[in-house]
């Protein structure tokens, strides 16, 4: 049991260990081993070993650890989220929460049932209709078959699959069984909801739902959601809290607008490779990095003096953390010029007043030729930089996203009757 009240679920120095390139724990050598261990008393010996799970690196090491030394609490009514670049160990996180798999060390303390969503149709039996599956996973939660029934129409219809119901699940689309899966995990009311990315197989109008209805029991019904998704918008529209995974360690725990910042600082690369492989641009500047709200922004662009093609032609499109267009700026928009950049010359652009909130953003630069307009080349990810706070509107409000992503200066009258 967990020791607080509002505490539903405590990781304690979680570890999962695997070995690489075999199924099973290992050689019979190492199982005799392990067995020695533990008939003296002693600890694992392959603990002491293992590398860290860095999967871009060549290892030497014949054990890995998927996860190491994980801590961190979940209060009832919370919706946590999770968040890490593919194998940093999200989804064996989950499994060890859903008792799919058991930690090498380490205690998972939770008060009340847990359902999971880890894949499509976890949990449902393929030759059995959509109607039983509601029935059998029911019953896996704990539940009769009364209280089942009593939610069952509510269920039908958020899925969507009225008409396939009494179908075999076999015969339904990936889409179809998420719908029906995530319908059961949320109306038969498990204490402890668990989601992992799969809810990005369904379609737009059901990832809305979805997102709605986890907002729903997490505030309505005081039930705990962990979320993991790579979808940023989602996660900071639904978490109040955040956990980054690096390598299978916590990287960070926090607010999630501060840890999703902090994410994608660090997945975003230096834009040095890919100006590098670019046939016209020698280099891409920021005059004044980090940027203020409603101060100026001024980029420089230098181009090779190695080609002969005819550029007249320069657009730079701005995205937020979220990969969504923010404003888009080029000669061709406000006719600056048409004559060529030659080999060797410098481009500057300068906006006075870049009104947009605080957080870290990218540009794309796509150039060519005017008159009619042609992309010679584009380069995604060639600019990143940072818009920071500073007191814009002087009443000390700081303004992020979720205020969206532009600001602008108001004036207001009041016509009294």
């Amino acid at each position: 049991m967990v020791g607080k009240v509002d505490i539903i679920l405590k990781a304690e120095n979680i570890s999962k260990q695997y070995r690489l390139g075999l199924v099973g724990t290992g050689t019979l050598s190492h199982d005799l081993n392990r067995w020695w261990s533990r008939v003296r008393g002693k600890e694992d010996p392959y603990l002491k070993v293992g590398e860290s799970n860095d999967r871009s690196t060549k290892g030497s090491s014949e054990y890995v650890w998927a996860l190491k030394d994980i801590n961190f609490e979940v209060k009832r009514g919370e919706v946590l989220g999770i968040i890490g670049k593919n194998g940093a160990g999200k989804s064996t996180l989950l499994k060890i929460l859903s008792k799919v798999t058991g930690p090498t060390t380490g205690e998972i303390k939770t008060r009340g049932r847990i359902a999971s969503l880890l894949e499509v149709g976890t949990g449902f039996h393929s030759e059995m209709t959509g109607r039983e599956n509601i029935y059998l996973n029911g019953a896996i939660l704990g539940m009769t078959k009364k209280e089942i029934t009593s939610k069952i129409d509510e269920i039908i219809e958020f899925s969507g699959c009225q008409r396939y119901i009494d179908t075999p699940v076999k015969r339904y689309s990936s889409g179809m069984t998420v719908r029906l899966a995530f319908a059961v995990a949320a109306f038969l009311e498990p204490e402890i909801l668990v989601i992992d990315e799969v809810l990005a197989v369904g379609d737009a109008e059901f990832q809305r739902k979805a997102i709605g209805k986890m907002k729903d029991i997490s505030t309505s019904d005081g039930r705990t959601v962990i979320f993991v998704s790579h979808d940023m918008t989602a996660i900071r529209n639904l978490c109040s809290n955040t956990i980054m995974l690096k390598n299978g360690t916590v990287s960070m725990i926090g607010e999630t607008d501060e840890v999703i910042q902090e994410y994608l600082k660090e997945s975003m690369r230096t834009t040095d490779d890919n100006v590098l492989k670019s046939k016209f641009i020698q280099k891409v500047e920021l005059l004044n990095n980090p940027i203020e709200i409603g101060k100026e922004f001024k980029i420089k662009i230098t181009f090779k003096g190695n080609y002969k093609e005819k550029i007249n032609y320069c657009f730079i499109g701005v995205e937020n953390e979220d990969q969504r267009r923010v404003f888009s700026i080029g000669t061709h928009l406000d006719n600056s010029f048409s004559k060529p950049f030659n080999p060797n010359d410098s481009l500057t652009c300068v906006i006075d007043s870049l009104n947009i909130t605080k957080g870290s953003y990218k540009a794309l630069i796509a150039i060519g030729t005017n008159l009619p307009r042609q992309n010679m080349e584009v380069i995604y990810d060639a600019l990143f930089f940072d818009v920071i706070d500073n007191n814009y509107f002087n009443n000390g409000l700081s303004l992020n996203k979720k205020q969206g992503d532009v600001v602008f200066n108001s004036k207001w009258t009041l016509n009294e009757a």
